[in-house]
Order: C-alpha cells, then sequence, then structure tokens
C-alpha cells in the first residue's frame, strides 16, 4: 500500500515549516518545502535582475533554470539552482516578497506544478505551501491548514530572522502585505481546502499540534 501525501497549507509565520519537518521525521516521510522552490525561482530573478512583471524574460528564466530538490541524510531538503545549494540564502525579506509576487505569475506556477507531483509521486510525503491541498495534491489523503494570529506569527518570523537588523514592526508590515499577496491573486490563492483540517496554532506547542496531525493521519489510514 502506497504511503499517502500529506499536504500542509497556511500563512507565513503559521508555523508550517517546523511541524512539516517534524511531522515527516515522525512518520518517516519525505518533507517538500515547496515555497522554497519559489524562493529559488526569485532567487534567480533577483540575482539575474530580472523585472518580475516582464513575464517573456520570467519564461526565458525558466526556460533556462535547473532546479532541483535533493535531501540529506538527516531529511533536510536543499534547493539547487544550477547545481548550486541556495538554500540558506532563500529566508530574506527581500527574497521572500520576491517570491511571493512571483508565485502569482502562471508561467511559475506552471512550472513546480509538475515539478511538485513528480516529488509525490511515491507518495510518503509531507508537502508544505499555501495550495499543496487545493490545487497541487487535490486528492490528498491529510490535508492541513495551519493559521495564526497575525501578532503570533510576527513575533516567530522576527524570532527566525534574528539579527537581520529588521524591526518588528517591519515584519509585522512584511507578513500584512505578504497575506494580502497571497490572499488576493486571481491564481491559486491562499484559502483553505473544503476538506482540510484547521488547527490554530496560536496557543499550542509544537508537540500539541503534532499529537492533533499524527492522531488524524492514523485515522485516515
Amino acid at each position: 500500500m502506497t504511503a499517502p501525501i500529506i499536504t500542509i497549507d497556511g500563512p507565513a509565520g503559521a508555523g508550517k515549516t517546523t511541524i512539516s519537518r517534524r511531522l515527516a521525521q515522525l512518520l518517516g516521510y519525505r518533507y517538500v518545502d515547496t515555497g522554497a522552490l519559489y524562493r529559488g525561482i526569485a532567487w534567480k530573478a533577483d540575482r539575474a535582475g530580472i523585472d518580475v512583471d516582464d513575464e517573456r524574460a520570467v519564461r526565458r528564466l525558466l526556460e533556462e533554470l535547473q532546479l532541483e530538490a535533493v535531501w540529506t541524510d538527516d531529511g533536510a531538503m536543499r534547493v539547487l539552482i544550477d547545481g548550486r545549494d541556495v538554500t540558506d540564502e532563500l529566508r530574506t525579506p527581500r527574497i521572500s516578497m520576491l517570491a511571493s509576487r512571483m508565485s502569482a505569475l502562471p508561467v511559475v506556477r506552471q512550472c513546480l506544478l509538475g515539478l511538485q507531483r513528480r516529488l509525490g509521486r511515491e507518495g510518503g510525503c509531507v508537502f508544505e505551501g499555501r495550495d499543496m491541498g487545493t490545487v497541487v495534491f487535490p486528492d490528498a489523503a491529510v490535508k492541513i491548514f495551519l493559521d495564526a494570529s497575525l501578532e503570533k506569527r510576527a513575533r516567530r518570523r522576527y524570532r527566525e530572522l534574528g539579527d537581520s537588523g529588521q524591526r518588528l514592526e517591519e515584519v509585522r508590515e512584511d507578513i500584512r502585505r505578504r497575506d494580502e499577496n497571497d490572499r488576493s491573486r486571481q491564481l491559486a490563492p491562499l484559502k483553505m481546502a473544503d476538506d482540510a483540517v484547521r488547527i490554530d496554532t496560536s496557543d499550542l506547542s509544537i508537540e500539541e499540534v503534532l499529537s492533533e496531525i499524527a492522531q488524524l493521519v492514523a485515522q485516515r489510514q
């Protein structure tokens, strides 16, 4: 029996990355951070000085781009662009906002749709993103939508950024604008799938969230 696909969607700062990684480790599944794939494309566009609004230039970039996802022995996903590991360069506010803008482009989403589905072909994966349960894997066995208040999400992201120099107020505004971009885009907007289970992580520990999801996975299996 093929192991199921689990999708975990939600806005920035809701805890998707931490929960998805831990859940994959708990179940012995492969963790797929789809946001990192979009960030990889954004990183390449930024390095190439490409205007995101220039669809022709973006299309050329995608045609030439070599984008790979590989996994380390401990299950961590790494993003390779043209053979170079750029994973540690993808979490800056600049790349985050650029990735959000690029994710609204049909040509970008179409490029990654096929790659994401190929990565999940054999099952046994936890896919983290914003449209995993609605667009990429509408038939996934388990769909989770993680959410939290804007203030909680901003404080989490602020701690993650460490000594970046950004003030909490700036981080909060970045997340608010990204929420607006992700929810209002015409193509694959951020929303909860009809058959997804919503979990508000605002006042829950990581262990409490993991326990709730693990129980749901056991029931579905």
